[in-house]
C-alpha cells in the first residue's frame, strides 16, 4: 500500500558541484526536496522506491547499494542508492543518481532503498499498471518520484520558449500540489513529449499507485529557473 510519496526535480545541478558557481541559484529547490524526504520518512515506510526517467539502456529496476556518478558532467561525484545492498556493474541513470545524492545528503536510514529508470514514452494504460503494481506489492511503500516539468518556460530555456509551456506546468503544479490523481492520468503524453516535460512518466505512475488511497498533497516548491519547471510536492 502507499503510504507517502515525495515528488522532485531531476536536474544535476542540485547537486552543488556540478552547479558550481550557481549552486545557491537552486536552495530553495534543495530545501524543499529535503523538506519532501522529511514526509517520507515520517511515514515509516517498509519500503522506498525511486522512480525516475532513463534513457535506451537505462531502463529497468536498480537494487539497493546500485551507484552512479557525476563525472558525465564535469565532476567527480559518486553516489550510491540507499546505505545497504552491493554494487552493481551498471549505473544509475542521471535521474536516479540525483535521487540518491537528494537521500545521502538527509542521510536516508528508514527504509530499504529500490530504484526503478523507466522510459519516457510510457503509455499512460502502462504507467497506471506499474503504478498499481508498485501499490500492491506487500507492506507500507513510499515513491520518490523524480521528474522536471516543461524545458520550454523562456527563450533561453533549452528547448526554447513555447507558449503552451506555462499553462502546463501550471496544471502541474496543482495536480502534484492537490494529490489529484485524475489530472495526473490526464497529462497528455504528447503535449509533455513537446514541451520536453521528462516528469511525465514518474507522476502517472504516481497516479496509478495512489488509485484509491486518500492522501493529501502539499505543494513545497514551483519555480522554472532556466526555463526548466521544477516542482516539488508531498503527499501523506
Amino acid at each position: 500500500m502507499l503510504v507517502a510519496a515525495a515528488v522532485c526535480p531531476c536536474p544535476p545541478l542540485l547537486v552543488p558541484e556540478v552547479a558550481a558557481g550557481a549552486a545557491p541559484e537552486l536552495d530553495g529547490a534543495r530545501a524543499a526536496c529535503k523538506d519532501a524526504l522529511g514526509v517520507l520518512a515520517a511515514a515509516r515506510p517498509d519500503r522506498l522506491v525511486v522512480v525516475g526517467p532513463a534513457g535506451e539502456g537505462e531502463e529497468g529496476t536498480y537494487a539497493e547499494g546500485a551507484r552512479g556518478s557525476f563525472r558525465g558532467f564535469g565532476v567527480d561525484v559518486v553516489v550510491r542508492l540507499g546505505a545497504g545492498g552491493t554494487a552493481q556493474e551498471r549505473e544509475l541513470p542521471p535521474s536516479l543518481a540525483v535521487a540518491a545524492w537528494l537521500l545521502e545528503r538527509t542521510r536516508w536510514a528508514c527504509a530499504p532503498v529500490e530504484g526503478m529508470g523507466v522510459p519516457e514514452l510510457l503509455t499512460p494504460e502502462r504507467c497506471a499498471e506499474v503504478g498499481a503494481g508498485l501499490a500492491a506489492q506487500a507492506g507500507r511503500t513510499a515513491l520518490l518520484v523524480m521528474g522536471d516539468a516543461s524545458a520550454c518556460r523562456s527563450v533561453k530555456a533549452p528547448g526554447y520558449l513555447d507558449e503552451r509551456a506555462a499553462g502546463f506546468d501550471a496544471e502541474v503544479a496543482r495536480a502534484l500540489g492537490a494529490a489529484d490523481v485524475t489530472a495526473l492520468r490526464s497529462l497528455d503524453p504528447a503535449l509533455a513529449h513537446e514541451l520536453r516535460a521528462r516528469g511525465r512518466v514518474p507522476w502517472q505512475i504516481l497516479a496509478g499507485a495512489a488509485e484509491g488511497v486518500r492522501l493529501s498533497g502539499s505543494l513545497l516548491y514551483d519555480e522554472a529557473p532556466y526555463g526548466v519547471g521544477y516542482v516539488v510536492a508531498a503527499w501523506s
